[in-house]
């Protein structure tokens, strides 16, 4: 978004399937060859054919496609699963994967994944950081915050600070995006993490009507970078659109044809905006 709010994590989802990006729908619990419901042999024969709850619905996930093995995650994420019971790891994995792989494409259904191995095993800080990466994707934002603090208190990483930042703006709490923004941490972020923590701490400043403010945070990072990379495109355009908004259309102009300029991917509508504000100041 112009303001620098993501919905969708940029940085490394070291839980995120390496395969390609598919989508599934949502459904009840039958088989993946589609030939009827499947019955349940774990629960008692008087129970079958009575409707989930709503937590045990929560428990057993998603249906998961029948091509997703587990062995899809990173080699990082499967090994912190070792210590868990052969079967429960299997399980916890192909729902991470699974979550992986609709993360861009179906956010919710990958967070119910992600539900599902909490509920198999939360006391393992790489399944609360899915959790919360995929409770951020879908728009549950207090969800996020609270799973990647736990995530953050087991393994002491920094790296969900950005994404817990800009959790307290979609909350409607900028001053707490600040706090995080300030983070003696970040000064240890990549550049590519950093970009992003920029990108929340100007949003934060054009929420609380700081205009100078998110100017001087964005014309503090490498809006010169001649690299490509999408974190170089967004600062462009969130610097361009915030010229616009402090009322500066000429400079406005010149960050959007700079934020065209590096744009192959055309995941802006730098060139439009351009178009538009040369209308205007004709």
């Amino acid at each position: 978004m112009a303001d620098g709010r993501r919905r969708t994590p940029d940085g490394a989802n070291r839980a995120k399937s390496q395969g390609g990006r598919s989508s599934s729908t949502r459904g009840g619990r039958g088989n993946a060859g589609g030939r009827g419901p499947r019955k349940d042999w774990s629960r008692p024969a008087d129970k079958q054919g009575v409707p989930r709850t709503e937590e045990q619905a929560r428990y057993d996930g998603p249906p998961i496609p029948e091509e997703i093995t587990g062995r899809e995650l990173d080699r990082s994420v499967s090994g912190q699963l070792k210590g868990l019971p052969d079967r429960l790891a299997l399980r916890v994995a192909r729902h991470l994967a699974a979550a992986g792989v609709l993360i861009d494409s179906d956010p919710e259904t990958a967070y119910q994944h992600t539900l599902a191995a909490r509920a198999r095993a939360s006391r393992l800080a790489v399944v609360r950081e899915a959790t919360g990466e995929a409770a951020y994707a879908s728009g549950h934002y207090s969800e996020a915050l609270a799973e990647l603090r736990a995530a953050k208190r087991m393994n002491g990483a920094t790296d969900y600070l950005p994404i817990m930042a800009d959790c307290h703006r979609a909350l409607g709490q900028p001053e707490q995006a600040l706090k995080l923004a300030k983070s003696p941490a970040v000064a240890n972020f990549s550049t590519a993490a950093k970009a992003e923590m920029t990108l929340v701490e100007s949003g934060a400043r054009r929420d609380l009507g700081q205009l100078d403010a998110a100017l001087r945070t964005l014309e503090l990072a490498p809006l010169q970078s001649k690299s490509r990379e999408s974190w170089v495109v967004r600062l462009r355009y969130a610097y361009a659109d915030t010229l616009e908004a402090a009322g500066r259309d000429t400079d406005a102009l010149t960050w959007f044809h700079r934020t065209h300029a590096v744009d192959s991917q055309e995941s802006t509508d730098a060139a439009e905006r351009a178009e538009a504000l040369e209308k205007r100041l004709d």
